[in-house]
């Protein structure tokens, strides 16, 4: 298998299935788990004990999303645009989330930015080399992509995985399913309730590097939950950290106290991307979430301890 789309997030997964992820569900009796693999990680669903999943089914949709919008595969239709000239033909599945990415880039005021895979290459993390030239200029239309400037290229991996998330769970409830909960490379997605009848409760782990445990406690009635913080995917070199996530202002990874920021939202694909937006942001985030009404659940790394900031009426979700 080529290497798919790089894990962006620190792993969220179930209990009983991982006990290093930094979102987990309590006990759960009950439950069948199922699990493969998908973009670098695994995808990990819970059912209620008894229910029957198409696996393959889940797993050829998957390798689907991994042909379009994969960086790391030769193949990819995003890899085709990224070494055209001026246009490529993609499929519709890759022109949605392109045109989702552009949107928020706008939304967002470029702090989501899908284009700024050379500078993630340039920082050690990611395939796409050449010169971030920007995202504006890019389109995405019916058949097709298209750029302004030979060398722009499109990075979709802050978004992509919401995409697929937002996709096995359609396709889980064409099968008949009502009640679940969907893990698909540390993005989150609920259905119905548990089988115990509670609403399903995750745990968004401690993200200071070297510490351990649950920072808070989260329900998801509904809807998903996407994480992005430097846990995972930075390295030290001389006391600075530095990670996957850039700042595409300054042209460089993120600096700042923000540890992590999980959003809240019925789509997925979006909360993946405002996730990304916000980390890049740091504090700024802060208002930039307000203003869009994003509900959201900022931990900052204090000289002791964590603080919590919420937004967007996250609080209602907190436990």
């Amino acid at each position: 298998m080529a290497r798919p789309l790089p894990t962006r997030r620190r792993f969220l997964a179930m209990t009983a299935l991982s006990c290093a992820a930094p979102a987990i569900l309590r006990a759960a009796p009950l439950l069948q788990h199922l699990t493969g693999p998908a973009f670098g990680s695994e995808w990990r669903l819970a059912l209620p004990d008894g229910a029957r999943a198409d696996r393959p089914a889940i797993a050829a949709l998957l390798a689907r999303i991994d042909r379009q919008m994969s960086p790391w595969r030769e193949d990819s239709e995003i890899t085709a645009f990224n070494r055209a000239p001026d246009h490529a033909d993609v499929s519709e599945g890759t022109v949605h989330v392109a045109r989702a990415a552009l949107r928020l880039a706008h939304d967002s005021g470029g702090w989501f930015d899908p284009s700024v895979g050379p500078l993630v290459h340039r920082w050690g993390f990611g395939p796409i080399e050449g010169e971030a030239l920007g995202w504006r200029g890019m389109a995405a239309h019916d058949g097709g992509l298209s750029k302004a400037q030979p060398g722009q290229t499109l990075d979709l991996c802050g978004i992509a995985k919401g995409r697929a998330l937002d996709l096995v769970a359609a396709r889980l409830q064409d099968m008949g399913h009502d009640a679940f909960l969907l893990d698909i490379g540390g993005e989150l997605l609920a259905r119905g309730t548990h089988p115990s009848g509670r609403i399903w409760q995750i745990a968004i782990e401690d993200p200071r590097p070297g510490q351990a445990g649950a920072a808070a406690m989260l329900r998801l009635e509904g809807q998903a939950a996407a994480t992005s913080g430097l846990k995972v995917h930075s390295y030290d070199p001389g006391g600075r950290r530095h990670g996957h996530i850039i700042d595409p202002h300054r042209a460089a990874p993120v600096d700042g106290d923000l540890a992590s920021v999980t959003v809240l939202a019925a789509d997925a694909m979006m909360a993946d991307g405002w996730a990304t937006a916000l980390a890049a942001a740091g504090r700024a985030g802060l208002d930039l979430a307000e203003r869009h009404g994003i509900a959201a659940l900022f931990l900052f790394d204090g000289a002791r301890e964590l603080h919590q900031h919420v937004t967007g009426g996250a609080e209602r979700w907190l436990i």
